[in-house]
């Protein structure tokens, strides 16, 4: 097993990771290709074709500009979103766009980001395709990319290859959650151990510790910023921003016994994270930005409610949750465009219980429980996302999910490990229904809440969402 935890764990730029993160680093892979074959500097205009659930929920959940801030250069985990208005609108004004710091060429963000609302490409639901032309007119290059969830990208020719992200051999491979177990026990080692080793293989332990607990900064900080955040989400719903008043009402009544407390700070942690998202703001990918407060939530919830809590065991939580997520990313999908929100939000909630219950005590077998509980009962969880914007059921949804991931570590442990179904088999599943199920409830705003909800309130002015 190859794929890192910081594969899935990503600072990056929101509203959703399939559809912002992965297709501004296609964008980068794409310019990187024509600059390897020396077409740049003769190169006069360039044009991306957006398809599939990028099309069809692509201007709700930012595909448009991240295309474009992708061939400007900017990469996810260092734009600041503050910043992106101003790039887009001096982009547009001078119909250029700069390429690499190599060639400037004609470009026009209306009529050069071309949305194919009614086709698929062949590879997968989130495809997209980048043209390159020369002086003549004549097109010179032309690369399709898929966005496979999580910011992952493939190109065309990688879609049958497995994913290794790697180049370190690692002493523990697996590919599945039996044999992942079956190393714990002959090895006498914890997941997060196991996670950890693997880790090492590419970089030193001291690095791969820092850069945990970076990521964990980060995620505090989205915490903090979504708690003093006002106003209302753009995107033409009116959806209002909840964290901070919520925040403001927790702390007035601190001093006040509530045995339920706890839960009202872990929605609070998890609508902050994902309001920051909706409003395109910098949130850690988590294994995706829809799913993105999950995670989070749980962590804090671990951090500010355990006495036990230290750094190194968020270090923990983190190892575990991404060996857990891994086996998601090789056997299933995290990607709601091709499997619907069990793919995003059933993932993070089985990596968000697996970590609770390793650093609260769990064996792995109590740990893989945890995980499968969690999985269980996000099965069938469709993505239906209203006016195409990761707002509405997306925010709340996070929230939901975090209550489920903390009761899936306490069931689970409260169990000696044992259980009917395992993780594997319940991976399996989510693959299977999300190849069953139809392509309007995954991410194309074409069924669902989506739709009843139009049915009786039209989408006010300014909800951008492609029809068919």
């Amino acid at each position: 097993m190859t794929i890192s935890v910081f594969d899935l764990f990503r600072i990056g730029i929101g509203p959703s990771s399939s559809h912002t993160v992965g297709p501004m680093r296609a964008a980068g892979r794409f310019l990187k290709r024509a600059d390897d074959a020396g077409l740049l500097r003769s190169a006069a205009h360039v044009q991306v074709h957006l398809y599939g659930s990028l099309a069809a929920t692509g201007v709700g959940h930012g595909t448009i500009s991240a295309v474009v801030l992708g061939l400007a250069g900017a990469q996810p985990h260092t734009i600041d979103p503050d910043h992106i208005a101003g790039i887009l609108s001096a982009i547009e004004q001078a119909g250029t766009i700069r390429l690499l710091d190599i060639a400037t060429v004609k470009f026009s963000i209306d009529n050069d980001v071309v949305i194919h609302a009614d086709e698929t490409l062949p590879g997968h639901p989130n495809g997209m395709r980048f043209d390159l032309f020369d002086a003549a007119g004549e097109k010179v290059l032309s690369c399709r990319y898929y966005s496979v969830g999580g910011g992952f990208v493939v190109a065309e020719d990688e879609l049958d290859r497995p994913i290794d992200l790697s180049d370190s051999a690692v002493p523990f491979p697996y590919a599945s959650g039996d044999e992942l177990l079956a190393m714990c026990a002959a090895t006498q080692l914890s997941i997060s151990s196991i996670k950890l080793a693997n880790e090492c293989a590419s970089q030193a332990e001291a690095t791969v510790r820092s850069s945990l607990l970076a990521i964990w900064r980060a995620m505090r900080d989205c915490v903090e910023r979504g708690c003093h955040q006002e106003g209302e989400l753009p995107g033409g719903l009116r959806v209002k921003r909840r964290a901070a008043a919520l925040h403001r009402t927790l702390l007035a009544a601190s001093d006040t016994p509530d045995p339920l407390a706890a839960l009202d700070w872990v929605n609070v942690y998890a609508l902050a994270v994902n309001e920051e998202n909706a409003a395109g703001g910098r949130v850690v990918t988590a294994p995706t930005n829809g799913a993105a407060g999950i995670v989070p939530a749980v962590l804090h919830y671990y951090a500010n409610f355990l006495p036990s809590a230290t750094d190194e065991g968020v270090i923990e939580f983190l190892l575990t949750a991404g060996a857990i997520g891994t086996l998601f990313k090789m056997n299933a999908s995290i990607s709601g465009a091709e499997v619907g929100c069990q793919g995003e939000v059933g993932s993070a909630c089985a990596m968000a219980a697996a970590g609770l219950a390793e650093v609260m005590g769990g064996t792995p077998e109590q740990v893989e429980n945890a995980a499968e509980i969690a999985l269980e009962h996000n099965l069938g969880l469709t993505c239906d996302p209203i006016g195409g914007l990761v707002q509405v059921p997306c925010i709340e949804r996070n929230a939901m999910a975090a209550m489920k991931a903390i009761n899936a570590a306490r069931l689970a442990l409260h169990g000696d490990g044992t259980h009917l179904v395992s993780l594997d088999q319940a991976i399996a599943t989510m693959r299977d229904t999300g190849r069953d199920m139809h392509e309007k409830y995954k991410e194309t705003a074409r069924g669902g809440l989506a739709v009843t909800f139009r049915a009786s309130h039209p989408l006010p002015v300014g909800v951008n969402i492609v029809e068919c």
